[in-house]
């Protein structure tokens, strides 16, 4: 084991209280970074779940539409003009809004209602835990999440439960696994027209024309063609339309900020306890590191032990942060907003932590600076 390890190890366990506030303020710092960028993905995620999930080449929308949650109307005729551009496949309108679903006892929750023409697809249910997206289209069907159950006053496998909107009947024929809102707003999925009835928007209107292109088709030349041939609309990719419900929601409404306040909070706080944890260990080692340069040691070789203990800090706290991080990944899998950690966020918490730890080291080198050794001769 090289000397520098071994003289930084020894420093570091030396006094095990405090190597122990040093690990707790590394592994404190780092799960609150996690929780609120896990948060943040998750966020991120939640709020184009259903963008993602659109079969769909390019949306029409009407102009200034914000996220997909703004039930803005247009002209369906609109999807006729798109069907008459070459490379365009198909074209399907799609009905969003909120409404009141009423149980049989008497109590009401607002839902979120998503129609789309079934026999064209566009925007259907999925994760289908019980039934078929084709038992949609018989009268008064609708498929909700298992999730809502409770909330919809839904027993059982729920299938056949029934309920009101708007004074009119509906019936589960289907039930998914895992389609949640981040508004905590419960999904309902129906077909096109009677997402109209149950919502209040007129015949001949809808929230989102989705388009659908040939596999040859050139997406930006019909994407031109489709803004000159209709107007008062925005024709976005799915990308563009996901980073714009994405931002809406993280930014415009300051959740985002929110989030990374908090992240900046843990860096803080971890960065001044190993801070301070590296400065008193080095202050109370100055004579031990004095007699290394009486002997003969270069301030680069007391530099390496004390950035190689910041090095050890950052490994053992980084790993009891991830473990914690997982077991609080698989508790708010199932919940409303779960937190999401991907690989490259692990990577990324990583060096965030070695450069805290090291950059941490710096006010322990500046004490080592200072040292005299001609201290240790007068001990």
């Amino acid at each position: 084991m090289p000397l520098v390890f071994t003289l930084a190890f020894r420093n570091l366990f030396h006094d095990r209280l405090r190597f122990i506030a040093t690990v707790i303020g590394i592994v404190f710092s780092i799960v609150l970074v996690t929780v609120q960028m896990g948060l943040y993905l998750g966020f991120g995620r939640m709020v184009t779940t259903m963008i993602d999930h659109a079969s769909a080449d390019l949306w029409i929308m009407p102009q200034g539409t914000k996220c997909f949650e703004d039930p803005s109307l247009l002209d369906t005729r609109e999807r006729y003009r798109a069907l008459s551009i070459g490379g365009v496949a198909d074209a399907t309108p799609v009905v969003i809004g909120f409404a009141d679903w009423r149980i049989p006892g008497g109590a009401t929750t607002p839902v979120f209602v998503i129609g789309s023409d079934l026999r064209a697809g566009g925007l259907q249910p999925w994760n289908l835990v019980e039934g078929r997206v084709e038992a949609l289209s018989t009268p008064n069907a609708v498929a909700i999440d298992r999730s809502y159950f409770e909330r919809l006053g839904v027993t059982g496998t729920g299938m056949g439960a029934t309920a009101e909107i708007r004074q009119q009947l509906v019936r589960v024929a289907a039930v998914t696994d895992g389609i949640r809102s981040f508004t905590t707003t419960p999904f309902v999925f129906m077909d096109v027209d009677r997402a109209r009835a149950h919502t209040g928007v007129p015949s001949g209107k809808a929230t989102y024309v989705l388009v659908r292109l040939d596999p040859n088709a050139d997406r930006a030349s019909v994407r031109r063609q489709l803004l000159s041939n209709i107007s008062d609309v925005e024709v976005l990719t799915t990308a563009e339309f996901r980073e714009r419900s994405r931002s809406f929601w993280l930014f415009s409404t300051g959740a985002g900020a929110a989030l990374f306040a908090g992240a900046l909070l843990g860096v803080i706080v971890g960065t001044v306890i190993v801070a301070q944890t590296l400065y008193s260990s080095t202050k109370e080692h100055l004579n031990e590191f004095a007699t290394l340069r009486a002997i003969g040691s270069s301030r680069r070789y007391i530099y390496k032990v004390i950035v190689c203990q910041a090095l050890l800090s950052a490994v053992i706290g980084f790993s009891l942060a991830a473990l914690i991080g997982e077991i609080i990944v698989g508790l708010t899998a199932a919940t409303a907003l779960p937190i999401v950690i991907t690989p490259g966020l692990m990577v990324g918490l990583f060096l965030l932590t070695v450069v805290m730890c090291v950059g941490s080291a710096v006010a322990a080198i500046v004490q080592v600076t200072r040292i005299d050794p001609a201290i240790v001769f007068t001990r």
